[in-house]
């Protein structure tokens, strides 16, 4: 049989097991997220004896009640310590006054709970979750968007969160992060447009938005390895829509991804795959002699290519060289 934690260790608001005890002035102690919202919604008793607090009552951590809780845990069974509740973690983000720990708390704990819950990632959004992450996002605190980043990601995996997402102002933040984060973020963030990506109408609503493409084909200069690779996967996503392939040429992308053949990324030559399906994305391949007609020449010869590389360079190939009045443009271009 599960041992039973003490009451003492509940919160006598949310009646669950304190993750983060706090002493009241009037003396009554509360797991901070629960007592913070009591307060928050303009409160000015304590919840059990009914006496008047001040306008702003000072929250004193109390660390033994912690200790013992911890310690206690450590012997306990894992049946009888309950994750706190999904809607606690949310009002300590939500809460203009919870202590960067907490959020950071609530944050990592929110994100191993909907890593493989889909239920609950869509529970999550219900209960409007999308814009207290959202202005985590925003934080100026590298760790606190990284992991605001990290439970975005996890909640747009469910197609039904994706366009909500968007409505809801992610890409905004997300291009923000892809200019200004830190390397990791930057690498979430393009994951996070990649996820969103999924689903059509995103596609066209992320290219159309200001500087979000543009901001992908940077990184693909900027970036490191981990920020390169996922900034070319979110391009090959968002470019599948037609409209985007234009808009990802007009940003200069098709040299920059050429250059990226040799990096030992799959991702560069499969985006270039997507470009040569338009007029100008052939024109941009052919003023950099990476076919000519005369030699037949192609990725693979000037970079060597295998396995799924190799067919995407002869579809390039095939793209390239099918319309004679194409190769007859290309030779004109290459005797100026």
């Amino acid at each position: 049989m599960a041992t039973q934690l003490p009451d003492d260790f509940k919160c006598p608001i949310s009646l669950e097991i304190m993750s983060d005890p706090v002493i009241l002035p009037s003396g009554h102690t509360f797991d901070r997220a629960s007592i913070q919202r009591w307060l928050d919604a303009g409160h000015r008793t304590c919840p059990i004896t009914k006496l008047p607090l001040p306008e702003h009552p000072c929250l004193i951590p109390n660390h033994a009640l912690r200790s013992l809780i911890s310690n206690y845990a450590l012997v306990a069974p894992s049946k009888s310590q309950p994750y706190p509740q999904p809607q606690t973690l949310i009002s300590a983000l939500t809460s203009p006054s919870s202590p960067l720990e907490t959020k950071l708390n609530s944050l990592a704990q929110l994100v191993r709970l909907t890593k493989h819950d889909s239920a609950l990632r869509r529970k999550l959004t219900e209960w409007g979750a999308a814009p207290a992450v959202l202005k985590c996002v925003d934080s100026d605190d590298s760790n606190l968007q990284e992991k605001a980043l990290s439970l975005l990601l996890n909640l747009s995996l469910d197609d039904d969160n994706k366009v909500g997402l968007v409505a809801e102002g992610a890409i905004n933040r997300v291009v923000k992060v892809l200019r200004l984060g830190s390397p990791d973020c930057r690498a979430i963030a393009a994951t996070v447009i990649t996820s969103l990506a999924v689903v059509e109408v995103n596609k066209a609503t992320i290219g159309a938005y200001p500087d979000a493409i543009q901001a992908l084909v940077w990184l693909l200069i900027s970036g490191k390895g981990r920020e390169k690779k996922e900034a070319a996967t979110a391009l090959y996503a968002i470019c599948s829509f037609a409209d985007n392939r234009r808009r990802a040429i007009d940003c200069g992308a098709v040299p920059i991804l050429i250059g990226l053949l040799d990096s030992g990324l799959e991702r560069p030559i499969e985006v270039l795959g997507l470009l040569v399906k338009c007029k100008e994305g052939r024109e941009e391949m052919m003023k950099k002699a990476l076919f000519r007609s005369d030699e037949r020449r192609s990725f693979g010869d000037l970079y060597g290519v295998n396995g799924r590389r190799e067919r995407e360079d002869k579809a390039i190939h095939f793209e390239l060289g099918s319309d004679s009045e194409r190769q007859s443009c290309y030779r004109m271009n290459r005797k100026k």
